[in-house]
């Protein structure tokens, strides 16, 4: 058995489960804030909830991203150390994973908002505070949209990172 797999296998579980749910609880969070502080929308609005429904899949998704590229540089790392020195370094290298993936998922949200305020004349974050479903679907369906045709291009970014052996020229 190659224990150092295993202990890999054991910390990507519990960082993942554990990240997920501070990612989603941290999102949510400041979604609820954004929607109390700016726009001044109640916890029983349902349009609201659906967009907050978006952006959380939105960042859950994109986070998943990160499984792959994490994988691979586990198992270069997984060559080269000890245990407790390769534990180290998975959780920096996921950290750093993670957090750009995240922030990917935020900008995404960010420009869905944008890009649709810019395409119509009404204002969406009034009708969604008048509890309008119909521009929280519209919304929703453009972030999810834009996390799904992006999610491959953040993890060919964060894939980037991993500092592969250098071959020998051609």
């Amino acid at each position: 058995m190659n224990y150092n797999l295993a202990l890999l296998g054991l910390i990507e579980i519990v960082t993942a489960v554990t990240i997920g749910i501070f990612i989603l609880a941290l999102t949510f969070k400041i979604l609820q804030f954004v929607g109390k502080k700016y726009y001044d929308i109640q916890q029983s609005n349902l349009a609201y909830s659906i967009y907050t429904a978006s952006i959380m899949f939105s960042a859950g998704y994109m986070v998943s991203s990160v499984i792959q590229p994490l994988v691979s540089s586990f198992r270069l790392l997984d060559r080269q150390d000890d245990s407790y020195l390769l534990a180290l370094k998975y959780l920096a290298q996921g950290g750093l994973f993670i957090s750009i993936a995240y922030f990917a998922a935020i900008l995404i949200g960010l420009i869905s908002a944008f890009m649709y305020s810019r395409l119509t004349p009404i204002d969406e974050f009034k009708e969604i505070k008048e509890n309008n479903v119909g521009i929280a679907l519209v919304i929703s369906s453009i972030i999810i949209t834009l996390t799904l045709l992006t999610k491959s291009g953040v993890a060919l970014l964060i894939e980037s990172i991993i500092p592969y052996p250098q071959g020998p020229p051609l």
